[in-house]
């Protein structure tokens, strides 16, 4: 049988050896950076009024929702041990018991996500700018940068699938032995068989392949969802929130099966369906995870918006109203205005000449 694929070995954490510089952390830079310079491409391309400091401001903001959301979310809804419920000054601790500095380890993209929003949609009615018109220009832009979050995952070896005897199933050094299985089990000898797994005893703890979700997530939630919204809905758009919501309804619906193949985190099991059934296998589509819970969440916030977007009436299809600093727009006001300027002239000059004609007649 032929051997299933390993975790590749040159893979670590750290960036360098010894150092505190953590591919993650680097990620997540690089996430940032895409997805700021696709909003500034885009923003320009559509001649949007909002200016730079306007943009690193809801930018800044958007940050700190996200980072915010997704450590408090990821410690205490992901988090079933109560640890940080009984610490939640460790909530923001960076380091270890031992003081090792660790970084924010945990991050859940649903809090980020709801942290996002609630942090920009106060900076936007404090600097009074239209939420849903930048949150359509960031929704095209942004999954491309997710794609390295999830590479950032990978890397880490950390959010691994369920048990798969596929051939694209991997085996994850890093899964403890609490994720591995004895080899007595009549199931763990015929997935490891499959597996190309020899057992020297039968009280072995099997490492068994996984599926490599975090390359799932990182492809369809991100690579492809990105595709999908700048190639056919980014100069399509109808009205104001409609990639926004197209992106809830895409990202929630991809979630949401690739959470069929992804283990739930530790100690989570299922929140609706058969709660017994182990969570190292595909079992049943009527199990749900707590990721699906909030992924049909975003699908069904994600179709709200664009049924009453759709209905609004007197919006803007990709802009806000424009400013005077918009270059676009003042030209295209400008030439307005000269027009009904020229035109007022007209009809002074013809309402004299008239005057003229009725006085010589009198």
């Amino acid at each position: 049988m032929p051997e299933a694929m390993q975790f590749p070995s040159w893979l670590k954490p750290e960036i360098i050896p010894g150092l505190p510089l953590r591919w993650y952390g680097l990620m997540y830079v690089v996430a940032f950076a895409v997805s700021w310079f696709l909003f500034r491409y885009e923003s320009k391309r559509r001649g949007a009024p909002w200016t730079v400091e306007d943009s690193e401001g809801w930018f800044f903001w958007a940050i700190v929702g996200l980072l915010v959301g997704a450590r408090i979310f990821g410690t205490l809804v992901y988090d079933p041990s109560g640890y940080y419920r009984s610490r939640p000054w460790l909530i923001f601790w960076p380091f270890d018991e031992g003081m090792r500095f660790t970084g924010f380890q945990g991050m859940s993209y649903h809090g980020g996500f709801f942290g996002l929003i609630a942090a920009t949609l106060v900076y936007c009615a404090v600097r009074k700018r239209s939420w849903l018109a930048i949150a359509d220009v960031i929704a095209v832009s942004a999954p491309l940068g997710y794609t390295f979050g999830r590479l950032g995952n990978f890397i880490n070896g950390e959010l691994w699938g369920k048990v798969t005897s596929s051939p694209i199933g991997m085996i994850f050094p890093t899964v403890p032995e609490s994720g591995r299985f004895k080899a007595s089990l009549p199931w763990v000898q015929e997935a490891a068989t499959k597996a190309g797994i020899r057992l020297s005893s039968m009280n072995d703890l099997v490492n068994l392949p996984r599926h490599p979700s975090q390359l799932y997530e990182a492809f369809f939630e991100g690579l492809a969802l990105w595709l999908v919204l700048w190639i056919f809905v980014r100069k399509r758009e109808s009205f104001r929130g409609f990639a926004t919501g197209l992106y809830a309804i895409g990202y929630g619906a991809a979630r949401f099966v690739i959470e069929y193949f992804r283990e739930p985190d530790q100690g989570m099991g299922y929140i609706l369906g058969d709660r017994s059934a182990p969570t190292y296998l595909v079992t049943s589509v009527f199990n749900f995870s707590t990721g699906q819970a909030f992924s049909m969440a975003m699908i069904v916030g994600g179709a709200i918006l664009l049924f009453f977007g759709s209905r609004a009436k007197g919006m803007a299809t990709v802009q806000p109203d424009r400013k005077p600093h918009d270059g676009m727009a003042q030209k295209t006001a400008s030439r307005d205005a000269a027009k009904r300027d020229a035109q007022a002239a007209a009809h002074r000059s013809a309402a004299s000449v008239a005057r003229r004609l009725r006085k010589k007649i009198k």
